[in-house]
């Protein structure tokens, strides 16, 4: 493609807008006409990130608009949502990287966000791009609400089982471990490097991280009678990575052989889910630095284990992200991302 597509990324200080800086620079089809940051106006993008592109960063409210084809927002939820309806009333197609659209009934947003929605209106223009499983719905996309990290592990996981015939028994389990730099680039006190370093912390623990929501509305969209969920965060004391571990009770016993023809069928023409041969755990080596999800399959008596590892940074959002983007304009769907 001779002319490249305008891209502009808004909250690009952040590190998914940093990762996605990165990867839109070296993306054959596309190219960055503006990046915006608030505390960050003025310098480039480089002196935050000493690898990133060599971007003069805006304030979000100077941000052309008008120049860009496709819209990123790395932004909170709250604050991405009325930068969505700018962007649309300025002709662009939009990727929120936020939480704003992922959930489409309004007041379980308000009930879980604790604010009200900024743009109710456009929850249901929204397409939740988890793209291995929205692909259909992506290229008449306007607007796409890019999943949650630790959904995009679990959700990736639980597809294939739960499209199968197979009878769950009792609530789906996710221990789930994430990289710090899943908590973002603004410092706390349980991100602080002398509390992660040499430590293992669960946290929101029980029926109250705010991912959990969104897992279970799109496990039930999956299969109607979807078991609730039992999701247990961690955070790990590395940079970058997640890994998922969750379990399936089955009534009648796991026929492994069987559920690893299922699940091969189900991801074999998929570029970025990777199956592991038999007895290999899934681990963040097998997904860091790529927008791949790792995925294995085990047999614990009558429980189902998969272990599920993804990049937080890229498969998790800024890979993911233009993953979406590749397919929404009819790209190559590896269009300058690492398999």
């Amino acid at each position: 493609m001779s002319k490249k597509i305008p891209i502009g990324i808004v909250g690009a200080s952040g590190y998914t807008g940093a990762e996605l800086a990165r990867i839109i620079h070296g993306h054959p089809d596309a190219r960055t006409v503006f990046a915006t940051a608030e505390s960050q106006a003025g310098r480039s993008l480089r002196d935050l990130y000493p690898t990133a592109p060599d971007l003069r960063l805006r304030p979000t409210a100077d941000a052309p608009l008008g120049e860009a084809e496709v819209v990123f927002l790395c932004l909170p939820h709250g604050a991405a949502a009325a930068t969505a309806a700018r962007a649309l009333e300025a002709g662009c197609r939009v990727v929120d990287l936020s939480a704003d659209f992922r959930l489409r009934d309004r007041a379980t947003y308000e009930t879980w966000y604790d604010t009200t929605h900024p743009a109710p209106a456009l929850l249901s223009d929204a397409v939740y791009g988890l793209t291995e499983l929205a692909r259909e719905a992506l290229p008449a996309a306007r607007l796409v609400a890019n999943p949650g990290c630790y959904p995009t592990s679990v959700i990736l996981a639980l597809a294939p089982l739960l499209r199968s015939d197979a009878k769950i028994v009792g609530p789906l389990i996710s221990d789930s471990k994430s990289g710090v730099s899943g908590a973002g680039r603004t410092p706390s006190p349980t991100t602080h490097f002398v509390q992660v370093a040499d430590n293992l912390s669960p946290y929101k623990v029980g029926r109250v991280h705010r991912h959990l929501p969104e897992m279970e509305q799109e496990l039930t969209r999956l299969r109607a009678d979807a078991p609730p969920l039992v999701f247990t965060p961690h955070l790990l004391p590395v940079a970058r990575g997640m890994l998922s571990t969750i379990y399936a009770t089955l009534d009648g016993g796991v026929d492994l052989d069987a559920l690893r023809a299922h699940y091969q069928a189900a991801y074999a023409a998929e570029p970025f889910v990777q199956l592991l041969p038999a007895g290999t755990p899934a681990t963040l080596a097998h997904a860091v630095h790529t927008n791949r999800c790792a995925l294995s399959l085990f047999a614990a008596g009558d429980t189902l284990v998969i272990t599920s590892a993804i990049d937080n940074l890229v498969k998790g959002a800024a890979g993911q992200a233009v993953q979406n983007m590749n397919v929404m304009l009819g790209l190559d769907e590896t269009a300058g991302l690492s398999r």
